[in-house]
This record gives structure tokens, C-alpha cells and sequence, in this order.
């Protein structure tokens, strides 16, 4: 992440001193004024869980990759302070593995593989900086309801079955630090965003109800994503 973040500064930087180098054109000179705007967003992102386990099984959880495609709303409250609605589709496919320590039964490098497409819609307040030359670096931060498609959280079948269920409502916070670059024709806009979740996503197993024992789902007090999007914006 933060060599992406040194090569998103290197790239503005070797705009800027082009644009200083020759005769300077502002570009989209009058966008800024307008009162709301729309645009979309590609990009990928990588996301992890964090869990809080307990210590008689080591549990982690790999980076997983996916895609996210997505719609930008922008509505410009000040000068330099912008409210923003980001609804997208997300992809990613994460492991949760296991490594034995005492508990019976549990088998070497055991695993479950949950593969999630989320609606992701952020409620975000983006704070930029004054417009120099034609580029002009923002910060974005807020919160984010996800709803899991993938959750299988009202299946009758659990682990004990192969099936890892999720719950299918869940929130998350998120900031993020991007630079709109301005072109004759188009407004150009790479972003870097930290994701965190609020809330354990987990169903439990019908054997994990406070007096029963699941060897997937006991062991673990809170699984909550977390990860990082890149994104590339249009407007």
C-alpha cells in the first residue's frame, strides 16, 4: 500500500512540474462550481479478516483479491468540502485457516474459503485543497452499510455440512486519500481507500449456542473485514 501511495505521488508530481514547464491551460475550469456531479469508478481491492480468537487454535485469515465497479454521486457543500455516495459491487475470495494447537479432530491446515459480492454504499465527506494547476489532492472519510449476497446466513446447512455462513447486513468505516486530475475533456481521479469492519460477520454454528462446541466457529470471538481499494475514477 504505500508504494502505491508513493507512485500515486510521484505521478502528480511529474504533472505538476510539467504543467509548470509550459504554457499553463486550466482545464474544466468551471466543473468545480457545479453543485452536484456524477461519475464511476474500477478498481481492485485486497481485503483480509481480523480475528479475535482464542489461544487453543492459531487461526489467520490470507490477503484475498477481487474487484469492485462502481457510481459516484457528489454533492459540493463549500469550496473545499464535498458529500459523496459511492454505491458499488464488490468481489473478493478470503481464507480463514486453522492451525491445530489441542483441539481434537482438527486436521492439518485446515480451511474455509469464503467467496463474498457485496453492495458496498459508503456515505463519505471528501475534504480536497485548493485547485493547483490542474490537480487537486483530496481525503475521503465516512461510513459504509454492506449487504453480502453471498451470506448464507438463513441456510439450515453449517460447517458441519462445508457451508461457513456469513451474516448478511454489516458496516464498516473507511478513509481514503486520492488526487483529481483535470483533463480538457474528462476529470481523472486515482484514490487509495482503507476499509475496516464494525461488526463480526460471522453466523455461528448450531453446535457453537453457549454449551455446545463448533471447531470452526467457537474459537472465534470477532472476524471483521478489513483491506484496502484501489480505485480509478472518471467524471
Amino acid at each position: 500500500m504505500k508504494k502505491l501511495i508513493l507512485c500515486v505521488g510521484i505521478f502528480a508530481g511529474i504533472l505538476t512540474s510539467s504543467a509548470q514547464e509550459r504554457d499553463f491551460i486550466e482545464n474544466r475550469e468551471n466543473w468545480d462550481k457545479q453543485l452536484l456531479y456524477w461519475g464511476y469508478f474500477i478498481g481492485f481491492n485486497s481485503n483480509s479478516y481480523h480475528i479475535d480468537y482464542d489461544r487453543s487454535v492459531a487461526i489467520t485469515s490470507p490477503q484475498g483479491f477481487g474487484f469492485n465497479l462502481g457510481l459516484i454521486g457528489d454533492l459540493r457543500l463549500h469550496r473545499n468540502v464535498n458529500l459523496r455516495l459511492e454505491p458499488s459491487l464488490i468481489t473478493v475470495s478470503r481464507k480463514i485457516k486453522y492451525a491445530p494447537m489441542e483441539i481434537a479432530g482438527m486436521e492439518k491446515n485446515d480451511e474455509r474459503v469464503t467467496n463474498s459480492t457485496y453492495l458496498h454504499i459508503p456515505f463519505l465527506l471528501k475534504l480536497s485543497t485548493n485547485k493547483y494547476y490542474n490537480i487537486r489532492p483530496y481525503i475521503t472519510g465516512g461510513i459504509a452499510y454492506d449487504y453480502n449476497f453471498s451470506s448464507r446466513e438463513r441456510s439450515s446447512r453449517d460447517n458441519s455440512e462445508g457451508v461457513f455462513r456469513m451474516k448478511r447486513h454489516n458496516a464498516s468505516y473507511e478513509f481514503g486519500i486520492g488526487i483529481d486530475i483535470y483533463f480538457p475533456h474528462f476529470i481523472f481521479s486515482p484514490s487509495i481507500t482503507g476499509v475496516f469492519g464494525i461488526n463480526s460477520e460471522m453466523r455461528r454454528d448450531k453446535a457453537d449456542d453457549g454449551i455446545g462446541y463448533s471447531r470452526w466457529t467457537t474459537p472465534i470471538k470477532n472476524l471483521k473485514s478489513r483491506g484496502f481499494f484501489v480505485r480509478f475514477a472518471f467524471h
